[in-house]
């Protein structure tokens, strides 16, 4: 195939579109299912690079789940104890524990079910029955991956009353080394982002902790390939082999912090017995659970435990998740990564980071406040590796 015409490009007006290659060769994938859009494209290429990265750099089936060109979390297939199960929503699924990239599938979509709703879906590997399955089920406007099982691929192609998006890319397709793009008919030219990361970038440890060990050195692994394809700037939290809190597209790096931060909370807290054992009621939809829970984790919009609101979502009236019992629960959290796109100009950053359980950094270095971010690290026992290495994505 050498293009295929979009129905329109980012919004309705937007007219003509279509995807093709640049020196009128054959695009390096295949739809098999749906018709997918300008920005369908731009999250299903972007979502396929961060997963074929991670696979490469750890060894283990990888999965992202994008929106709006960022990823809300990316994951690696490492089993799932049952409380972690159950705040992601699969203890139902059979066979989980057999497949690493279901397990992938489960962690990557179950981090931030509010941002993955209608999101898409990379899958490093070949899909099989058990992450169709589990894709089926959620609210999703299409999947990439190298391959499907055939019973997978019917499986996706029955979704969204058949018209759900499935693209086969080709796993051994290379880019050329120059990238162009216009904006407002200037054209940019620029070499590819082709810097791999690896253990060797967090060697060069600045403060008095200098020890990491391997679970955080894949952390913040995962948390660097994940902000090479964020839009900047960015920070990325990552724990137990998955991102768990994405800050991005923020002009100042606190914010970024204090918002992938705040995610990072609300995943950790999904997990609190409280939560898990909320009396929802019978047919109550998976999105609206999903609302449900972070309402009542962060009490925004409506106070989900209230008379009037709660005999809406439960079968009795829930006892609300106070403060006090946040901040105990949270206290305990420890042993978490966090990575930053570009260097952190305050300490102001390392104490949000703390206040979630924070303990491995890897940022880039090259503030001309490097020594106040490091002494700030060192009072709380965090170990920091300066990368040298820039990840802006824009």
């Amino acid at each position: 195939m050498k293009e295929f015409e979009l129905k329109y490009g980012c919004n309705p007006n937007q007219k003509p579109a279509k995807i093709y290659m640049k020196n009128g060769g054959d695009l390096p994938l295949q739809i098999l299912n749906g018709r997918p859009g300008y920005i369908n494209f731009l999250d299903a290429l972007n979502s396929w690079q961060l997963v074929k990265e991670l696979k490469e750099a750890l060894g283990q089936p990888a999965v992202t789940s994008f929106k709006h060109v960022s990823p809300t979390s990316a994951a690696v297939g490492n089993p799932l104890s049952e409380k972690l199960k159950k705040a992601c929503m699969v203890a139902d699924i059979e066979g989980l524990d057999d497949s690493p990239l279901a397990c992938a599938y489960a962690r990557a979509r179950g981090t931030d079910r509010m941002c993955s709703f209608g999101d898409w879906v990379a899958l490093s590997d070949i899909c099989d029955v058990t992450t169709a399955r589990m894709i089926k089920r959620e609210v999703s406007d299409g999947v990439i991956a190298p391959g499907y099982e055939p019973e997978a691929l019917e499986i996706l192609k029955a979704k969204r009353k058949g018209g759900y998006n499935v693209v086969q890319i080709d796993p051994d397709y290379v880019t050329e080394v120059q990238e162009t793009k216009q904006v407002f008919g200037v054209t940019f030219e620029q070499g590819r982002n082709n810097f791999k990361i690896h253990e060797g970038l967090l060697e060069n440890l600045v403060t008095q902790n200098k020890f990491l060990p391997d679970s955080a050195k894949r952390d913040l692994i995962i948390a660097l390939i994940t902000l090479k394809y964020t839009q900047s700037n960015s920070v990325c939290y990552a724990v137990d082999g998955q991102a768990i809190g994405v800050g991005a597209g923020q002009q100042s790096r606190i914010h970024c912090t204090r918002l992938a931060g705040s995610k990072a909370d609300t995943w950790f807290l999904r997990q609190h017995e409280k939560v898990l054992d909320l009396p929802f009621q019978k047919g109550l939809g998976r999105p609206d659970k999903d609302n449900v829970i972070d309402g009542y984790i962060n009490q925004n919009e409506e106070d989900v435990c209230a008379d009037g609101n709660w005999q809406k979502y439960f079968t009795r009236q829930p006892e609300p998740l106070t403060e006090a019992e946040k901040r105990a629960f949270l206290d305990q959290v420890d042993g978490v990564a966090l990575g930053s796109d570009a260097f952190f100009p305050f300490s102001d950053n390392i104490e949000r980071a703390h206040k979630s359980g924070v303990k491995y950094i890897a940022e880039p270095g090259g503030s001309i406040r490097d020594d106040a971010v490091i002494d700030c690290c060192d009072k709380y026992g965090i170990a920091m590796a300066f990368t040298g290495m820039r990840l802006f994505h824009h």
